[in-house]
């Protein structure tokens, strides 16, 4: 990774305007695509300019732009697009669009001054401190993620990896009414997921987890188990554990694969639930949280950095598992 000047971006075209980005949040998937990880791509999508997770400010409209939203305006960028015509977009599901266009990855994202973005892609937020309004987007992830597990008031939810996407789904799960349990590695986070609310338990090793699980929800196995890893041994875990009749929502992501007894599935009638990005809709709910919710979520920034000192910013993030929660890209 290099800073590099480049050139500016031609004006916006018929819906578009050009944001000036000022605050852009480093994720795992950040990780995987820098280290090409990510078998997504015929060809080599490099080189990029990464940054998916981020708001800035409106510093021009295109023509045929609906009048929503003004020059200077906070916004945060929702960085998936769909084709419209594939399967999934046909039923409603463009998130999941065999087509998806992703920026950060199959187009340059946050990290520069300026760049052009689709107005339908763009929507107002209200906060106090860029880095908070950076954490929309992975927010709108931890929303789809509780709306395609269900949760519901009073149930008990079990969260194997306490990381942002974890801690996100801890919070809007909370605010739900659920009562969560995080599991994970490390006991830095289970202490920052206990400061709103989490119980915590470290992970040890499968049977442990398991255990400790079904007896924390009473006996029967939880309802709802959220893996936020993509680690085999986890998953598995939140197969073995989940009560009858339950549901195992999947939001960590890797290329690994993970044996799982099939009997299960038919003997419980387990309901096995896999997490994309999310929608418009969904996208806004994530804002309305953060802005309802900057105190509680500051402590999740666990550093900053200047944005000529990106590629330190990066090697940080992915050198510190410990340390780190999220890392965020300032302009200045």
């Amino acid at each position: 990774m290099e800073v590099l000047d480049v050139p500016e971006p031609p004006p916006p075209r018929p819906g578009e305007v050009i944001v000036r980005p000022d605050a852009v949040g480093i994720c795992g998937s950040d990780f995987h695509f820098f280290t090409g990880e990510l078998q997504i791509f015929e060809e080599s999508p490099y080189p990029r300019i990464q940054g998916h997770e981020f708001t800035g400010t409106i510093e021009q409209l295109g023509p045929e732009t609906s009048g929503r939203l003004g020059v200077g305006d906070r916004v945060s960028i929702l960085p998936i697009s769909s084709c419209g015509e594939c399967y999934p977009c046909r039923v409603g599901r463009g998130n999941v669009c065999d087509n998806f266009s992703l920026i950060g990855i199959h187009s340059d994202g946050g990290l520069q001054e300026k760049l052009r973005v689709p107005e339908s892609q763009v929507f107002s937020i209200s906060t106090d401190e860029p880095a908070i309004a950076a954490l929309a987007e992975p927010f709108s992830i931890g929303v789809r993620t509780i709306h395609r597990a269900r949760v519901a008031d009073g149930e008990r939810v079990v969260i194997l990896g306490a990381g942002p996407i974890g801690q996100a789904a801890h919070l809007l799960s909370r605010a739900r009414g659920g009562t969560t349990l995080l599991v994970d590695r490390l006991q830095s986070r289970l202490d920052l997921g206990a400061a709103t609310g989490a119980e915590g338990l470290l992970w040890e090793n499968r049977d442990q987890v398991v255990e400790a699980c079904r007896e924390w929800s009473g006996g029967e196995g939880p309802p709802l188990v959220i893996d936020a890893t993509g680690v085999p041994d986890p998953i598995r875990a939140a197969v073995d554990m989940v009560a009858s009749a339950g549901r195992v929502t999947v939001v960590g992501m890797s290329g690994e694969e993970v044996p799982l007894r099939i009997g299960t599935f038919t003997e419980k009638e387990v309901d096995m639930l896999g997490v994309s990005c999310c929608g418009p809709d969904e996208f806004e709910e994530a804002i309305g949280f953060v802005e309802d919710n900057q105190s509680l979520l500051e402590p999740l920034i666990t550093r900053r950095f200047a944005l000529e000192r990106a590629p330190e910013a990066l090697a940080y993030a992915m050198g510190n598992p410990a340390e780190v929660m999220k890392v965020v890209i300032t302009s200045n």
